[in-house]
């Protein structure tokens, strides 16, 4: 703005609308004035707790004095004499140069110049003054010269040379070199005025002063306020030495030129100050020349201290251009990949790159760092012998560095460490036993593939584990056999694991169907018999299947783990199905499992007793104890979800003994009121079979005074197993002392009517309506009741539902029956009732 205020002022003189005294004055002191304002804000500002602050605001101080100085100058000019005016200006010129003296050179952040550098800088100075001064006499008019006009121009021009030649040598302070440079131009245009006034020129000329001191003013001010801001410096580096240089020529050249335009001969001084001018510019470029010589030196010094660091490393360092070709690269580009600088240099980086790999490389590399340049790149690099290394490549752009201009890489080779990594991920991958895929892996591909169709196979190879926990478990037939025929059976796209020792994991593309074909495959292969050394081996398989879009790795697993565990349950051998009713199942199962343990101590075991009733008369024969679990946690549990949890747990014998002595007790107090019934208690195979089971039965019955007659030991048919002939003599045992023995769940097939001959038994259970495999739908109760009957045996119908089963019993000719149709389980208290519904009970 005040730029076009000041350009105005000097058109409307130059048109003669006002005087250009006048118009002179009105801009130099509005530069001036707005320049001081600015000075005294700063001024004002320049405080804080650095070491500087104080340096600051004393030169702000002083800066603004100068410009005050020469504003007041140019102020009152119109006001004073003609006469007077030189000797005015020369007044406020020698003022403005005071303080801007003191002012600038209190300027922080000085530093102390080197012997060689003061030299450089007189030097410098002497030969800019020297052209400044010779500018100065052939320009002014002929004739004698005035005493101010003389003392101005050596002055000055010794001052302005200083001034201008510190403000191009000081690159770390821009803010201190645009006060010089402001202050040579304040000064300067006071010197015009006075050069002007004691010349009497015409009133226009005076009109030349005007950019002079409004830009000197106001550059003052600029600069001022770069070094209260901290004056953050330029680039390091050394300064620019042609100005310097060319400056004196260009000053002297340009005084010479138009003094021969305009005056045409020069004066033997004016001669003289111009060949003044060339020693100093031959000394000026002696001193160039030294320094150049001195630079590429230290250059050459530097250069080879970095090659030595460069040729020794194993890096390979590649510098682009724009291009991306290659513009220079380390001495390891020949050492370790046969690279040499003449056959590479010029060549694009994509022809040292891998087909595969150069697209994306050359797509990184051309994008600039604020675009996401990856600070690793990771490619393949060819070789002297037409071979490919893999290495790492390290970017530094310094494209935008001047300097520089080019893509830095720094190239590693790291095939070696790749191969490394990769033999190491083949070893973490497999199981070392087997050679199968390790548990890690699986997670790992089971996390690639969630929620993709497919199943999960968990096979558990029961009776592995001690076979192959010896030395060499890889040497282990047995394993070997498992392994092989798991990768026969599985397809090539299925993935076959070791989870542990005995469980293994298929993984498999194919839906659950399919999955659960396969594993039927497993079973039938992994259920052959093994040779050994010893014989042949046989393994019992259980496989839980699970669907891959259930969930996550461990939730597929686990589901897989729960529908395994089934399948132990039911028998091995055998595959199931993972569902929701299956992992309710299983968690009803480890509560059993949970509560089940310390149950009779809590008092939650319970007997309830189904009478055994006389078909012909209804009346109580005897009685059976039926065992009930009475948990608080998971309600009434009875036998058949009970006694495998039991056995599991190792727990039958506990609830065994709890259930006879509470039975006899029971059975006790009942033969005290005169009731003569029989008592059966079911008992396990593993409690038939334990050796100390007779003489705890006849100590039990001993402690309750129960006659051992009075006592039936009940076992299931279908638990008899192979055993044959170890039931035989404990069946036998117990009829020696009296204990009745009974044979529960009776069927009518062939072998279980052949081993009945053989088997020493009081009392026999059927099923309502027993079918024979070779007699059709036709009922054999009458068979089996007359069968009973003649080896001495007393038939009792069980499972009697419904009157037409008690029909059927009764024409068969059986004796006793028991169920729901008869009478239900019940607790003693109830028992008691029912029998008081008939005066004796009896046999």
């Amino acid at each position: 703005m005040l730029s076009v205020l000041a350009a105005l002022l000097v058109g409307t003189a130059l048109a003669g609308v006002l005087p250009p005294l006048a118009a002179t004055t009105l801009a130099g002191a509005a530069g001036c004035a707005l320049a001081s304002f600015r000075l005294s804000r700063l001024t004002a500002a320049a405080g804080g707790r650095d070491r500087r602050a104080p340096y600051r605001r004393r030169a702000a101080v002083l800066l603004n004095l100068a410009v005050v100085a020469a504003g007041t100058t140019v102020a009152v000019l119109p006001l004073t004499p003609t006469v007077r005016r030189a000797e005015v200006a020369a007044a406020g010129l020698g003022a403005a140069t005071l303080a801007y003296a003191i002012g600038l050179l209190l300027l922080p952040g000085h530093s102390r110049l080197t012997p060689r550098a003061r030299w450089r800088r007189g030097v410098d100075v002497l030969g800019l003054g020297t052209a400044l001064l010779f500018a100065g006499w052939v320009l002014v008019p002929s004739g004698p010269v005035p005493p101010v006009v003389r003392l101005v121009t050596v002055v000055g021009a010794g001052g302005l040379a200083g001034l201008l030649v510190s403000a191009l040598a000081d690159r770390r302070r821009p803010g201190a070199a645009r006060c010089r440079v402001g202050a040579a131009a304040l000064l300067l245009g006071l010197a015009d005025l006075v050069t002007l006034l004691a010349y009497r020129a015409p009133a226009a000329a005076l009109l030349t002063a005007v950019p002079l001191l409004v830009g000197g003013a106001l550059l003052t001010a600029a600069g001022m306020a770069r070094v209260s801001a901290g004056d953050p410096g330029h680039p390091a580096g050394p300064p620019s030495a042609w100005p310097r240089l060319t400056a004196p020529a260009a000053v002297a050249t340009a005084a010479a030129a138009g003094h021969l335009a305009f005056v045409g001969s020069f004066t033997p001084t004016a001669v003289l100050l111009g060949l003044a001018v060339i020693p100093a510019l031959v000394g000026r470029e002696l001193i160039w020349a030294t320094d150049n010589r001195r630079w590429a030196g230290r250059l050459a010094a530097r250069e080879a201290y970095f090659r030595s660091l460069v040729s020794g490393g194993r890096d390979l360092i590649l510098v682009l251009d724009d291009g991306l070709r290659v513009h220079w690269l380390s001495a390891a580009g020949e050492r370790w990949f046969g690279l040499r600088q003449d056959e590479v240099c010029g060549l694009p980086l994509a022809d040292l790159l891998h087909p595969d790999d150069a697209p994306g490389i050359l797509t990184r590399l051309a994008a600039r760092p604020d675009d996401g340049v990856p600070p690793l790149l990771v490619a393949r690099m060819r070789t002297d012998d037409g071979g490919w290394r893999e290495v790492e490549s390290t970017v530094s752009d310094q494209r935008d560095v001047p300097e520089v201009a080019a893509v830095v890489l720094h190239v590693r080779d790291v095939g070696d460490r790749r191969r490394l990594e990769r033999e190491l991920r083949r070893v973490a991958a497999t199981d070392p036993v087997t050679g199968l895929t390790s548990t890690q892996e699986l997670l790992r591909v089971l996390g690639e593939r969630g929620g993709t169709p497919g199943a999960l196979l968990l096979v558990d190879v029961h009776g592995l584990g001690p076979v192959h926990d010896g030395p060499d478990p890889a040497a282990d037939p047995v394993l070997v056999t498992t392994v092989r025929r798991l990768r026969d059976v599985v397809g090539p796209r299925d993935l076959v694991a070791r989870l542990s020792g005995e469980e293994f994991v298929v993984v498999t593309d194919a839906g659950s169907v399919s999955g659960y074909a396969l594993g039927e495959r497993l079973l039938a292969a992994l259920t052959e018999p093994c040779p050994v050394p010893t014989g042949m081996a046989r393994l019992r398989v259980s496989v839980g299947l699970a669907e891959l879009a259930a969930g996550g790795p461990q939730d597929v697993l686990r589901q897989a783990g729960l529908a395994r565990r089934r399948a132990v349950q039911l028998g091995r051998n055998r595959i199931e199905w993972y569902d929701a009713c299956l992992e309710e199942q299983l968690v009803r199962r480890l509560d059993l499992e949970r509560e089940l343990p310390g149950a009779a101590a809590r008092g939650e075991l319970d007997l309830v007793y189904q009478p055994v009733l006389a078909l012909a008369d209804r009346r109580p024969a005897g009685i059976e104890a039926l065992l009930r679990w009475r948990s608080p946690v998971l309600g009434t549990v009875l036998p058949a979800e009970l006694l495998p949890v039991a056995e599991d747990l190792g727990m039958l014998g506990e609830l065994g003994r709890w259930v006879l002595d509470r039975a006899c007790r029971q059975l006790a107090d009942w033969s005290a009121e005169g009731r003569e019934l029989w008592l059966a208690v079911n008992v396990t195979l593993a409690e038939l079979l334990a050796p100390d089971l007779v003489p705890r039965v006849a100590a039990v019955l001993a402690g309750h005074g129960v006659p051992a007659e009075r006592l039936v030991l009940e076992i299931a048919e279908s638990r008899l197993g192979s055993d044959l002939p170890a039931v035989v003599a404990r069946l036998t045992g117990l009829r020696s002392m009296g204990v009745r023995t009974a044979l529960d769940s009776f069927r009518a097939e062939h072998a279980s009517l052949a081993q009945l001959r053989r088997l020493p038994i009081d009392l026999l259970k059927v099923q309502p309506q027993p079918v024979g495999p070779d007699e059709g739908p036709r009922p054999l109760i009458d068979v089996v009741v007359g069968l009973g009957e003649r080896l001495g045996m007393t038939v009792v119908m069980a499972e009697l539902e419904s009157e037409p089963d008690v029909d059927r019993a009764t024409r068969a000719g059986c004796r006793y029956g028991q169920g729901f149709a008869l009478a239900r389980p019940a607790t003693a208290e109830r028992v008691e009732a029912y029998f008081e519904e008939f005066p004796s009970t009896s046999r």
